[in-house]
């Protein structure tokens, strides 16, 4: 038989189907030796490397060895660490949600980490089984023209985007993972059924779809619709870059556990058997410290999830005042449903 492509797996990671057997192929490591020949650890990183390079770039100095850095998609990272099994590079993967560590989780990639470690995140934000563990949080939020509609007027709810009032004035990207992540959120929370029904009416509804957040962003801003379903940090950011004065949009965090106002991370595990066990988990403590938790506050505008760190971003609600649904992030990686409803639904 065929060995599939990485192109393949990636479908496949995508579409929920990923095979147990692809742990299992390659050769083991001789004692104590990295997979990638050399005492250097090796990231795969799911992070984009504009926000993160800086970061990335003094973990050498805190791990005390050479790190080399593999930027790429989380969902194909993650799929290319299943289709190379015990052969991969990584001794660390980086991810930019839940979903993609919860993949690597399932198929028993990735290494207990110690309870110390676990300890420093809220048990909401790591891997239930021990093995992965959240860096930062970013909060789904409605973004909404206040040329167009005032704040009380915005839903409280995004059940309630897909009323007649809203026909054609909502804005969302579909094929963006977050909010993927988000409908498998609704659909963990709420059931197929209700989920399906939700993204019919937003279909029926007119809502107009974007190629990503920060082009859903740009329509909120432009008028072309009241209201956009985004990631918070996009809009802080673009405040931080243009001054508050001159983005023409606001935000709204939705209240009472709705699943509109899901709460996912980036987090790391460390790769099982990777040879590079010591020196990921230095990676690992660095990232929780406060010097990368700060800059995840300061930099990336994200929610620091460890060491005490508290965001400074001017008018950004405390971490403590969200009110996130209550949920297990590692049951996001299953999309095999989520992607069927969205394409039986017209929506991608």
């Amino acid at each position: 038989m065929r060995r599939p492509t990485a192109r393949q797996i990636t479908a496949l990671l995508t579409a929920g189907l990923l095979l147990p057997a692809l742990a299992a192929c390659g050769s083991e490591d001789k004692d104590g030796e990295s997979r990638n020949g050399d005492s250097s650890l090796v990231i795969y990183s799911g992070r984009n490397e504009k926000l993160v390079k800086p970061l990335l770039d003094k973990l050498e100095e805190a791990v005390g060895t050479k790190v080399e850095v593999r930027y790429g998609d989380s969902a194909e990272l993650a799929a290319q660490i299943l289709e190379e099994g015990d052969r991969t590079k990584a001794g660390l993967f980086f991810s930019q949600d839940a979903g993609a560590l919860g993949a690597l989780s399932k198929e028993g990639m990735l290494q207990k980490l110690p309870q110390t470690t676990l300890d420093e995140v809220d048990d909401a934000y790591r891997g239930s089984g021990g093995d992965w563990v959240g860096l930062s949080g970013r909060v789904r939020v409605i973004a909404y023209n206040p040329d167009k509609v005032t704040e009380g007027k915005v839903p409280d709810s995004v059940f309630d985007v897909v009323k007649p009032e809203w026909k054609g004035k909502v804005g969302f990207a579909p094929t963006n993972a977050s909010f993927q992540a988000f409908v498998t959120g609704m659909r963990v929370l709420k059931g197929d059924d209700i989920t399906r029904k939700w993204l019919e009416d937003l279909k029926a509804n007119g809502a107009k779809t974007y190629a990503h957040n920060l082009a859903t962003l740009d329509a909120v801003e432009a008028g072309e619709v009241e209201l956009g379903l985004v990631n918070h940090y996009y809009w802080y950011e673009r405040v931080a870059e243009k001054g508050e004065d001159n983005v023409d949009a606001e935000l709204k965090f939705l209240p009472g556990k709705d699943p509109g106002a899901l709460i996912n991370v980036a987090g790391a595990g460390i790769l099982k058997d990777s040879g590079q066990s010591a020196a990921a988990q230095k990676a690992v403590d660095y990232l929780l410290s406060k010097e990368a938790q700060t800059y995840f506050a300061d930099e990336t505008k994200e929610y620091p999830l460890a060491a005490g760190v508290t965001s400074k971003v001017e008018g950004l609600p405390p971490f403590e005042s969200l009110v996130s649904p209550d949920i297990d992030l590692g049951k996001l990686q299953s999309l095999q449903e989520t992607l069927a409803m969205l394409r039986e639904a017209g929506l991608v």
